[in-house]
């Protein structure tokens, strides 16, 4: 699945304020509501999902990077939001490091392919030194859907 069929263009933060994982996530949940990818009156609803996820275990993944996710019922279709933290924020990451990198993924409960893709789409491109390092460099939402655009392209493959 390419980062363009569940990222909105609208949805990309290069300079989040929060430091702290609750913040950031509200934050990130807060780009969908503006996108129209999740309602107002579900804001809260979907941010006490994803917070709920993070109580099972930290998406941190390390390397500076997270991708806190959730299933929820409001929404008809994956959505997803990228952030960029030249900060770092405070994600309980499993190496202990703070989080530069987030992905932010909200989908449909009976779309559990659609998840598991974007998923695995994410953790193979954010494995990728020279994709992670420009993306951390990044200074506009037009230079992170560049980035996304030729990762989808597979212009990082190793």
């Amino acid at each position: 699945m390419k980062f363009a069929e569940f990222v909105s263009k609208d949805a990309i933060l290069t300079s989040i304020e929060s430091v702290d994982k609750d913040a950031v996530i509200r934050e990130l949940a807060s780009s969908l509501l503006r996108t129209g990818s999740i309602a107002e009156d579900q804001f809260d609803s979907v941010v006490e999902a994803i917070l709920k996820r993070e109580e099972l275990g930290s998406t941190g993944i390390g390397r500076g990077v997270a991708v806190p996710h959730t299933k929820h019922p409001t929404v008809d279709k994956l959505c997803g939001a990228v952030a960029i933290s030249s900060e770092g924020v405070e994600f309980d990451s499993l190496d202990g490091d703070k989080v530069n990198l987030l992905f932010l993924l909200v989908s449909p409960p009976d779309r559990p392919g659609d998840h598991l893709r974007a998923l695995e789409n994410i953790s193979r491109q954010l494995r990728n030194e020279t994709f992670c390092r420009f993306l951390k460099q990044s200074k506009t939402a037009g230079d992170v859907w560049q980035l996304l655009e030729e990762a989808d392209n597979n212009q990082f493959s190793a």
